[in-house]
């Protein structure tokens, strides 16, 4: 009888395409890595499945149990995919100004969500799954400290990028959130080419960006090494928004504000060079931001 795949098999190998207008006349290459082509919709479709597997080899839990993970959004859906797919219970504890996209696709998926406010923020969320935890109410996988985060972009996302631009890539850009996508490409692509600039993301003072963060050192993601990041790149919302747009309006590329952020990078990286491959990190859809307004007309 053929074998045919499950669902989890269609996670990874996402396309690398170019940019075809909005670099403009440049000797340099803009390549974008299509993260939202994932099945769940999102670049944390790789390391949500990383932890859950690895976890049951290492035997720390087993299908019924339940898992418990703080999210602002693309990981929550990714693990309430996982979840599902691999048959876990999820407790999912997120701030309640997320957009009503993220939170649905998570219900139906099958998860739990759990609120704070606002003000509370993500910093609030990670305290909660941890108490959670201490009660006994669930695991929690913690993406800002699990090893198996950054290791399925190292297994991965990182041999794609190699591959796809036949090795020739110099500079990488990714936005930081747990940092697991650029902690995981850093290791594999600096151990092919140490000469590869790694360039990191994140927002400048006052702007907020779903899913890219400046962390209070306290909540700092343990998995982070500052080593592995050659550059670090503020980025405004407003500038993330509209080249969220036009994305979509030039290029034909529907994604998130915080690939917009990847974007405005990329572009000012290739003011600066001539002849160099640039890849960034798109990840992942637009249709989970519909509800904020963001896609709206100026």
């Amino acid at each position: 009888m053929r074998e045919y795949p499950t669902i989890e098999a269609c996670i990874g190998n996402t396309p690398l395409v170019r940019l075809q207008r909005m670099q403009g006349q440049t000797s340099n290459t803009v390549l974008l890595k299509l993260e939202g082509n994932n099945p769940a919709g999102s670049v944390k479709d790789r390391p949500a499945l990383s932890m859950i597997v690895r976890a049951e080899e290492r035997g720390e839990i087993k299908p019924g149990d339940t898992l418990i993970e703080a999210t602002s959004g693309n990981t929550g859906i990714a693990l309430a995919m996982a979840a599902a797919i691999r048959g876990y219970r999820l407790l999912l504890i997120m701030p309640s100004h997320m957009s009503d996209e993220r939170k649905q696709a998570m219900s139906a998926y099958g998860a739990v969500l759990i609120e704070v406010t606002q003000e509370e923020g993500m910093e609030g969320a990670r305290d909660l799954a941890m108490a959670m935890q201490a009660r006994g109410e669930g695991k929690v996988l913690d993406q800002f400290a699990n090893a198996d985060n950054p290791l399925a972009h190292m297994r991965t996302t990182g041999p794609e990028i190699w591959q796809q631009t036949g090795g020739t890539v110099t500079h990488f850009v990714s936005s930081m959130g747990t940092t697991g996508t650029i902690m995981g490409c850093s290791a594999y692509l600096k151990e092919k080419n140490p000469e590869i600039e790694i360039i990191g993301l994140q927002p400048e003072d006052g702007s907020s960006i779903p899913g890219i963060r400046r962390w209070p050192k306290a909540y700092l993601p343990s998995i982070f090494d500052a080593a592995r990041v050659d550059r670090v790149m503020d980025i405004s919302q407003a500038e993330s928004e509209q080249n969220m747009r036009r994305l979509a309006a030039e290029e034909g590329i529907f994604c998130g504000v915080s690939s917009g952020g990847s974007v405005t990078a990329a572009l000012r990286l290739s003011e600066e060079l001539e002849n160099a491959v640039i890849v960034a990190i798109i990840c992942d859809r637009g249709d989970r931001y519909l509800s904020t307004g963001v896609f709206a007309a100026d």
